[in-house]
């Protein structure tokens, strides 16, 4: 059946700050403290999907969660109205508001796995949130999450949008950043990969630096819940190497497209046995492997060179969407060039310049879930959310009145961003068509 990918990218929060909250993400860590621009950063975002949906590729947006969390700092014993939370909390613990005020959730790559309709058993496209575990500042954001992938896709006859698995380390779940689809056209069966970074239940290779936030099991229930045909499911194990150098998701390491794997000479343990497992299972599969001695894990971490987006033209070519971190290094932008040139399938380059997300520890593959959906399933989807002239004008006017172009963490204690954010929300549901999706409207 006929399909398409469209890619749904997360609209960037009114509290974006940096905190440094990410540990084992080195971009986080390295500009922790910094001012950031949070109306710089949602137009940077924008202008990307716009770009995109312009140039052929369907793209909606995902709202951002209500920030500061006010219900978790209770949670944590902060009492009195919610101003005078958030003023106790910042007196008292400001990390912890810092933390509940994170606008991680634009990461929407980590909002849920998706599995499309041609490979579930049932014939739904199936989305199961991920429970974002291993992180404080992003483990409160499932609920939320959850209801606004209802509001996106809520004709139950195509969709089915399953929770959070159960909030422990057994089952950490990071979402889409640790999941690939490999196959042919959009619309056949495929195969998903499944990358974790541990098993909870058996000793094994895991990192000594930094954490390994995806697991086995959380893979696993997650190909269960999505319905997935366990004859095209193909699990791999992250390099623990590589996390211990800043590779904290698959998708910093490596990038997939319908029969293309592009990813790093170092991105899997026991790669070329994954190899040999794909290519059994994958038509046509071929692996883009870029060799260690042409770029660093080092120079691929710090340019996010594989969290990048690799979509398919009407003719088969591809095209990979980079930040401009990748351009500004020679080193990397040598070896692109000449991927240019080469036999397969990438035959252009584009470049965005997306530095407010980069310098928090995201970049352009990070901001989208990629969705494949039929013509029906895509005309189901709540029209309100998808990119057009006119939302793209609606987007930028919203921004250009409720956004600050500078914050910091003292910031975060001012009462009137606690209600500006409330009033944008609200404000966006309405341009968004999606309900009651935020606590402070129930």
């Amino acid at each position: 059946m006929k399909a398409r990918e469209v890619n749904f990218d997360g609209l960037v929060g009114l509290t974006h700050h940096y905190a440094g909250l990410s540990f084992g993400n080195e971009a986080s860590t390295k500009h922790q403290y910094r001012v950031s621009n949070p109306r710089l950063a949602a137009k940077q975002g924008l202008l990307k999907m716009k770009a995109l949906a312009d140039a052929g590729f369907p793209q909606g947006v995902i709202a951002p969660q209500e920030r500061p969390n006010v219900p978790v700092l209770r949670q944590l014993g902060f009492t009195g109205n919610d101003a005078q939370v958030v003023e106790r909390a910042a007196k008292q613990a400001p990390q912890l508001l810092s933390a509940a005020s994170s606008a991680s959730a634009m990461w929407v790559a980590n909002a849920a796995t998706v599995s499309p309709s041609a490979d579930s058993l049932d014939g739904k496209v199936h989305l199961t949130v991920a429970n974002l575990n291993n992180k404080f500042h992003r483990a409160s954001e499932a609920p939320t999450t959850e209801s606004l992938l209802h509001a996106i896709f809520r004709n139950e006859r195509y969709f089915s949008v399953h929770g959070a698995l159960p909030q422990v380390a057994m089952f950490g779940d990071e979402g889409a950043a640790n999941h690939n689809r490999l196959g042919g056209a959009y619309g056949s069966p495929s195969v998903q990969l499944f990358v974790y970074g541990r098993e909870e239940a058996k000793a094994g290779l895991i990192p000594a630096r930094y954490p390994a936030r995806q697991t086995l099991e959380a893979s696993q229930a997650v190909a269960r819940l999505n319905q997935v045909n366990p004859e095209r499911v193909v699990y791999a194990q992250q390099n623990p190497a590589v996390i211990d150098q800043g590779v904290f998701h698959n998708d910093v390491i490596a990038v997939s497209n319908r029969q293309v794997l592009f990813c790093h000479e170092q991105a899997f343990l026991h790669q070329h046995e994954l190899y040999t497992a794909l290519r059994e299972k994958v038509s046509g599969f071929m692996a883009l492997e870029v060799p260690v001695n042409r770029v660093s894990v080092t120079d691929a971490v710090s340019t996010y060179l594989f969290n990048s987006q690799l979509l398919s033209r009407d003719d088969g070519s591809m095209m990979l969407i980079l930040p401009e971190e990748a351009r500004q290094h020679a080193g990397v932008w040598r070896y692109l060039n000449e991927l240019l040139e080469a036999d397969n399938p990438i035959s252009e380059l584009k470049v965005f310049d997306l530095r407010e997300s980069m310098a928090n520890g995201g970049g352009p593959a990070c901001l989208r879930l990629r969705v494949v959906l039929t013509e029906a399933e895509q005309q189901a989807v709540n029209p309100a959310v998808m990119m057009n002239d006119t939302l793209f004008v609606t987007l930028n006017s919203w921004v250009d009145r409720w956004y600050r172009d500078r914050l910091t963490q003292a910031d975060l204690a001012d009462p009137l961003l606690l209600r500006e954010g409330r009033e944008a929300l609200d404000e966006l549901t309405r341009i968004l068509n999606l309900g009651s999706v935020y606590p402070f409207q129930c």
